[in-house]
């Protein structure tokens, strides 16, 4: 690497002149808050997923998506939901915030996402819900979920933070479920910053999901002051501050008019580190199965050092040495001090995942990447794993 080589920032967003100059016109405008843009990327969204417009409704988080999904499928204190051990906190912190009980499966070895089987083990009287994550953008096994969710009479959420151009068996990620739940943040497929959308089958707990991202009013600010005169509102139920603004949505719907275009460059950046790496003495992504479309996502590699004689976290920072940002994906759940105090969760308990979180290392695969960039990612990894 030269000294001129320019830092490579990880998961780096593909902005266009289109979002820019739509934000620019949305300031201009004067309505910045809840408002058309985000009516519009709601039904735009919608219409993606093969869905009516009122099966949406955009919120500030993938995070809150979660947490007023939950509530809207009417869960009570007490009541159990089985999700992964292998994902981001904010996934079971939505369980907790949502005042239920988290129950950790571990993962299948090969794909990453929740295993079914260990979804059936953790069954109990208790569990009301299954909270799954479509890790990396490759779709869980819905049919197996799906069959398990209907024996148990158990509700379904999707987190689909990593999968918004996922498919299984032809069926779009998040709309198997009673509810579908995705992330715009600033390093996922679509990017508004901040920003999430939730999908729902049941149109009455959808209305409800939208009331209980403002503050549970029967009417937003828009619909309150805009030129049809002052509409009063009622405060229905305690609700939380979890609402989109046309800012972020001014950019989602540009970005939404892109996200095939992006699939395909994620695609082709996925397919040469797949053949540059395959004769390293690392462990690369399942192959993608062809009846399934994965929304590359994430690019992870598993790094051991018994065969590479060179540790994870020593491999990141080399990498980092060499200008190039990387992430891990995840360090297990039970891994984390606050869960192992709260919850007694111990890293043995779910194995799978405690291995893959031990060795996982997430390579830059956006969009925006040319292909200098590319090379010199794949020359770095070869030179410090060849």
């Amino acid at each position: 690497m030269s000294e001129k080589d320019d830092f490579i920032v990880f998961g780096a967003p593909s902005i266009g002149e289109e979002e820019i100059q739509e934000v620019e016109a949305t300031l201009r405008s004067g309505w910045l808050g809840t408002g058309p843009k985000v009516a519009k990327f709601e039904k735009e969204f919608a219409a993606y997923k093969g869905l009516p417009a009122n099966q949406s409704a955009a919120v500030n988080s993938c995070t809150a998506a979660l947490h007023v999904s939950m509530i809207a499928a009417d869960l009570k204190p007490g009541d159990e939901v089985i999700t992964t051990a292998m994902t981001f906190c904010a996934t079971i912190n939505s369980i907790i915030h949502a005042g239920l009980t988290p129950v950790l499966a571990d993962i299948d070895i090969n794909t990453l996402n929740i295993s079914p089987s260990s979804i059936e083990e953790k069954i109990t009287p208790k569990t009301r819900a299954i909270l799954l994550v479509h890790f990396a953008g490759r779709p869980c096994e819905m049919g197996a979920i799906m069959a398990l969710a209907d024996k148990h009479s158990l509700i379904v959420i999707e987190d689909c933070a990593h999968a918004i151009e996922t498919e299984y068996k032809g069926k779009p990620a998040g709309t198997f479920g009673d509810f579908g739940c995705f992330s715009f943040y600033v390093t996922k497929n679509l990017a508004t910053g901040e920003g999430g959308m939730v999908l729902a089958k049941n149109k009455e707990k959808l209305s409800r999901v939208k009331r209980l991202a403002l503050h549970g009013m029967t009417k937003d600010a828009w619909h309150r002051f805009g030129d049809e005169g002052y509409k009063h509102y009622q405060v229905v139920e305690c609700g939380f501050k979890y609402n989109m603004m046309d800012i972020q949505a001014a950019l989602g719907i540009h970005q939404l008019a892109r996200v095939e275009h992006n699939w395909e460059k994620r695609q082709a950046i996925w397919n040469r580190y797949q053949d540059a790496f395959k004769d390293l003495p690392i462990t690369l992504p399942a192959e993608v199965e062809t009846e399934h479309r994965h929304a590359y996502h994430l690019y992870t590699v598993l790094v051991d050092e018994t065969n590479t004689n060179i540790g994870r976290d020593q491999f990141l920072e080399a990498m980092t040495k060499k200008n190039i940002g990387i992430g891990v994906h995840y360090l297990s759940i039970p891994e984390h001090p606050y869960y192992q105090s709260t919850y007694g969760w111990k890293p043995e308990d779910t194995p799978n995942s405690t291995l893959i979180g031990r060795s996982t290392v997430s390579l830059p695969l956006s969009p925006g990447l040319n292909d200098n960039e590319i090379k010199r990612i794949i020359a770095s990894v070869q030179n410090l794993l060849g």
